[in-house]
């Protein structure tokens, strides 16, 4: 399984996003299952609309919600206890409540692969990126 964040997703459907053409091509290429949360789609819907993309954002939130693209794991309470613990724990990152939430949910389900574009994965030191 591959955890995709919302830059990830972002890149996927605006075609002036610099990372489109790479974002695309794996998407294309990619044969393993995609999970993400439900965290990462109201940061992605929300970003997609704040940036003009009201169209894109009600396409890609319809194929969200059919589970056409991938999996979604909806955080429960103890999940975003747990998440709140990293975003106060690890102070020295500019790490966002949804990263947080997102390292959580990768740890909890076991994945060790990222689909995104965001330098904070890297920094999670336990997780490979792609693409």
């Amino acid at each position: 399984m591959i955890f995709v964040d919302t830059g990830a997703w972002f890149a996927t459907v605006v075609p002036t996003d610099p990372n489109h053409k790479s974002a695309a091509a794996f998407l294309t290429l990619n044969r393993e299952p995609l999970v993400t949360s439900n965290y990462v789609i109201d940061e992605t819907l929300t970003l997609l609309r704040v940036r003009g993309e009201r169209e894109r954002a009600l396409t890609l939130g319809a194929r969200f919600f059919t589970g056409e693209i991938a999996e979604v794991y909806y955080l429960n309470t103890e999940d975003v206890k747990q998440a709140w613990k990293v975003f106060r724990d690890f102070a020295d990152k500019d790490w966002s409540f949804t990263d947080c939430a997102s390292r959580i949910v990768m740890e909890k389900l076991g994945i060790a692969t990222a689909f995104a574009f965001d330098r904070h994965f890297r920094q999670f030191g336990t997780v490979a990126i792609v693409p």
